[in-house]
């Protein structure tokens, strides 16, 4: 079964560890994912995301093109194996090739400094996907947490640049990515673009009450407009009585899976894995053995059609409407 996975932090790991002095690459590591491990993984497509920690990192813009470059070095060295893409017809003709794809996003759009150049600059260079947020609060918007959550005082969704990325982002082919983003962020995003967008790597709220999660009527919401949410593997997002330390289960993935397939139809359910961003232990253990959570679902009594749709084909769907 073929695997499209919406969010991996595994170029910034890579990155950071080389810093660190320690040889390592994008062919063989380990770390969770590797080209060797998503080749063993039946892997059509990854995206790597630029994750970028504006509370620990003082120049987080320098740090974001330096992810990219890694990225584009490391592909290069294996592109027998692996081709970066910007559009859809550049995953058809990989497919062709027999090779995968990897497609470049930003986590954290603060990397942009509420600069409208600088995003259009991270389009040339690749970026197809962004998050407006990571954990932090920054020039475009609120992120995801409890006070920001429930503290209703005051309205924290998109500031007023926020909205201009956004309809840039749609302009260019950007797509939008409302994981880590405020509740009222996310409707934000809603009510003022057309075009589908993504919650690349987040779970089911009424599933695991973490802020994190999204609620029925967003997830209904992204549904509606044609989008996707990737299912992530942290475990402290998969089971109220996890702590991060605990290991993440296949039958908690799977049960996110099916509760938003009900919830907000089958079309929009894809995975978001988060390997090498989460700290976890994992039942499956890396991106290698990623078939043993399709063998579940089949066990369980998935139809093949809808384990392809959650897959591969929703993913391949929405990158032919909007790259």
């Amino acid at each position: 079964m073929k695997i499209v996975d919406f969010h991996c932090d595994t170029i910034s790991q890579l990155y950071d560890i080389r810093e660190s002095g320690e040889s390592i690459n994008l062919k063989q590591n380990r770390l969770h994912l590797d080209i060797e491990k998503m080749e063993q993984g039946d892997y059509m497509l990854q995206v790597f995301a630029s994750y970028v920690d504006l509370g620990s990192n003082n120049k987080p813009l320098e740090s974001c093109l330096s992810y990219i470059d890694l990225l584009y070095d490391e592909v290069e060295k294996n592109k027998e194996h692996i081709g970066i893409v910007y559009t859809y017809e550049d995953i058809l003709t990989n497919i062709k090739k027999n090779k995968m794809s990897a497609l470049l996003s930003i986590e954290e759009g603060g990397v942009c400094k509420g600069n409208l150049s600088l995003l259009r600059n991270f389009y040339k260079l690749g970026v197809r996907m962004m998050t407006l947020t990571w954990n932090y609060e920054n020039e475009l918007a609120y992120p995801n947490g409890y006070f920001y959550n429930e503290e209703k005082n005051e309205k924290k969704g998109l500031k007023e640049k926020g909205f201009e990325f956004i309809n840039e982002m749609e302009r260019l082919g950007i797509i939008i990515d409302v994981s880590h983003l405020s509740d009222d962020g996310i409707y934000d995003v809603y009510n003022n673009t057309s075009k589908p967008f993504i919650a690349s790597h987040s779970n089911a709220r009424e599933v695991c009450s973490h802020q994190r999660n999204l609620t029925d009527d967003m997830i209904k919401k992204i549904g509606q407009r044609g989008g996707l949410i990737g299912v992530n593997f942290y475990s402290s997002f998969l089971n109220n009585n996890y702590k991060s330390s605990d290991t993440s289960k296949i039958e908690d993935i799977i049960n996110h899976i099916k509760y938003i397939s009900n919830t907000g139809g089958i079309d929009c359910v894809g995975i978001g894995s988060d390997f090498d961003g989460i700290d976890c232990s994992l039942e499956f253990e890396n991106s290698s053995k990623m078939q043993l959570i399709y063998g579940e679902m089949k066990k369980l009594g998935f139809r093949e059609e809808d384990i392809e749709k959650v897959f591969y084909k929703n993913a391949i769907r929405l990158f032919k409407e909007l790259l």
